[in-house]
């Protein structure tokens, strides 16, 4: 079996995000060279050597890359390799075993709402490229985005009617996000000022670059170096605020409440205060 040929089968058959997909190409074609290193191939590749790959991911990374993966990336490149196997040779040739241990869950930093206050209103708003700009950072903090969400928009998205936005998430899934007050006076102005002057052909997205295409996620990394940090702000000023996790999950777009997890330090907290304040012995 053709191993490179197994992975674009595999992964064009898969609905995955641009992003996810990408990673897994990457994923998938380190695993590709270590079997070629080891002389296997992948039906060749059975538990035994499942757990010598992830004992080579796990150990030090001499030269090229002088430190250790971080769990998380092993846990994905892992996962990586369990779906190709089980998409090519079926459910009963993955491995099934634990090699890492427990995964440790690396707590999601959010600016405090003064902090995101600042932030936001540090955008320049003038030119057409200002009123994008603050457009698209209140945007992704009030609806929670994903960067590739929010470049995907497009401009029946946005109902302002209804005071909500229509996303896809990963995987193809959609779901539809309130819009925010300030957020949709942000909208309103770009797509009235800004929008128009920046528009060069026909096109539906809904925010566009200087020459007029849509715009991709690297500029917004350009706008905000970390721009997932407003989505964090996001699910954590709702929780700080009273919000539940099953509502942050449906608003985030996670599949699983195990993911959104992840926020439940802030949820303890909260309920902590909540404590503190009610019960008479506190």
């Amino acid at each position: 079996m053709d191993t490179s040929a197994a992975i674009d089968r595999f992964l064009r058959s898969q609905a995955l995000s641009e992003a996810t997909r990408r990673a897994y190409r990457r994923d998938l074609e380190e695993l590709a060279a270590w079997l070629r290193r080891n002389g296997l191939t992948l039906v060749s590749f059975d538990a035994r050597a499942f757990a010598r790959y992830a004992a080579e991911l796990g150990a030090d990374r001499p030269g090229r890359q002088p430190r250790k993966l971080a769990q998380t990336t092993i846990a994905r490149k892992l996962a990586a390799v369990r779906s190709l196997v089980r998409a090519t040779l079926g459910p009963s040739r993955v491995p099934d075993l634990s090699v890492s241990g427990r995964r440790r869950r690396r707590l999601p930093h959010a600016p405090r709402p003064a902090e995101t206050d600042m932030l936001l209103a540090g955008v320049e708003a003038g030119d057409p490229l200002g009123l994008r700009n603050r457009a698209l950072l209140e945007l992704v903090y009030s609806a929670g985005l994903r960067s590739q969400e929010a470049v995907d928009l497009v401009l029946a998205d946005v109902d302002f009617e209804q005071e909500h936005v229509r996303v896809r998430g990963k995987g193809g899934k959609e779901r539809v996000v309130p819009l925010g007050e300030e957020a949709a006076f942000r909208l309103r102005l770009y797509l009235e000022d800004g929008r128009p002057r920046l528009a060069r052909a026909a096109s539906d997205a809904l925010f566009l670059s200087a020459r007029g295409k849509p715009l991709d996620t690297s500029a917004l990394r350009r706008l905000l170096p970390n721009p997932h940090r407003l989505r964090h702000a996001f699910a954590t000023h709702l929780l700080e605020g009273g919000a539940d996790l099953r509502t942050i999950q449906e608003l985030l777009g996670h599949s699983s409440l195990s993911t959104t997890q992840i926020y439940s330090h802030v949820d303890a907290k909260r309920l902590r205060k909540v404590y503190d304040r009610a019960h008479p012995r506190a």
